[in-house]
């Protein structure tokens, strides 16, 4: 006998075969990760942002029963990371480290084949760090107050350390530039250790980076620190006052978190949240951090989000007063 399907029966069938995929995408965040998942990290090993991204890969690996592999793809001001990250399968098993660098080369470059609001959704936040101003010891100022006449009365002589144009490093000296009303001279070079060698030796006068980097020259005296640079001092350094207190409105942290192509599943973003929190809540995790200057950065993917943006906000204006350009 032949058999007949209704039209009726047809529209029920095709519906129910539409949702089939929405069902597995629960099930399998439930499972995730069944197998090795990657972090890539667009800047070299043993950097603070490739520290960061193993501290959290270690932990992850305990908790969840499964490698963290991290994967260090460099190039083009971590743009080729990211770019990578952006063309992935978005299921949760390549992930990004997030850091300022991220925010800043919206608009520190013009033609990115991304847009990293738009393609990258936050996951979550792992640490901050500290900035620091660091000076040679040759420069008599002891205070910011002191340093800032100093600058004004040599105009475009200070010569200033950055890890690269459009580093964090940079801005921070730029931000410093704008709102103190000073000129002092970027001078590039490939990375944090470079330029801390030529600050130690007196090619440059004063730099600022992350705490974590100069905090054993400062501990031996090599190096002296007039301020950190966040809103709040930091216990790293109690005694050392905060740009700000000095200079209104300035603030600078260092932070990092992960990231993950766009359309990746809800369930696996929240969980990936979940556990990245409870790894900061660790007191090993928190311990090893201290041992940086660096805090846990505790946050929701939305939360986390809003940094991601608030950050590129605002450096987008310190590069576009700067007329910061690529290398």
């Amino acid at each position: 006998m032949k058999s007949t399907v209704s039209r009726r029966d047809c529209l029920r069938l095709a519906a129910g075969t539409a949702a089939l995929p929405v069902l597995p995408r629960g099930a399998w965040a439930l499972d995730y990760p069944t197998r090795p998942v990657h972090i890539v990290v667009g800047v070299a090993a043993a950097g603070p942002t490739d520290i960061a991204a193993r501290l959290i890969a270690q932990s992850l690996a305990e908790r969840l029963g499964q490698n963290f592999v991290v994967e260090n793809r460099t190039g083009a001001a971590t743009n080729v990371a990211t770019e990578y990250v952006v063309n992935s399968p978005p299921d949760g098993y390549t992930l990004l480290t997030v850091a300022p660098s991220s925010a800043a080369n919206a608009t520190l470059y013009e033609h990115l084949n991304f847009n990293f609001l738009h393609d990258i959704a936050p996951v979550a936040g792992i640490t901050r760090l500290p900035g620091v101003i660091v000076v040679n010891e040759s420069v008599s100022a002891k205070t910011v107050p002191e340093f800032i006449d100093y600058a004004k009365a040599n105009p475009h002589k200070i010569n200033m350390a950055t890890a690269g144009n459009g580093t964090g490093p940079h801005l921070f000296g730029e931000l410093f530039n704008w709102l103190a009303g000073v000129d002092l001279v970027p001078v590039a070079y490939r990375g944090s250790a470079p330029a801390l060698t030529d600050l130690l030796s007196g090619q440059c006068q004063v730099m600022f980076d992350a705490l974590s980097s100069p905090i054993g020259y400062i501990r031996a005296g090599k190096v002296r620190a007039l301020a950190v640079t966040t809103a709040t001092r930091s216990p790293i350094l109690p005694d050392v006052p905060t740009v700000g207190e000095f200079v209104p409105g300035y603030e600078a942290i260092t932070w990092f978190g992960l990231g993950a192509p766009k359309s990746t599943p809800e369930e696996i973003i929240d969980k990936l949240n979940k556990e990245i929190n409870a790894s900061l809540a660790d007191p090993k995790i928190n311990e090893h951090m201290a041992e940086l200057g660096a805090e846990p950065l505790v946050l929701t993917p939305a939360g986390f989000g809003k940094l991601v943006a608030d950050e590129t906000e605002k450096w987008g204006k310190v590069i576009k007063i700067a007329k910061i350009k690529p290398e």
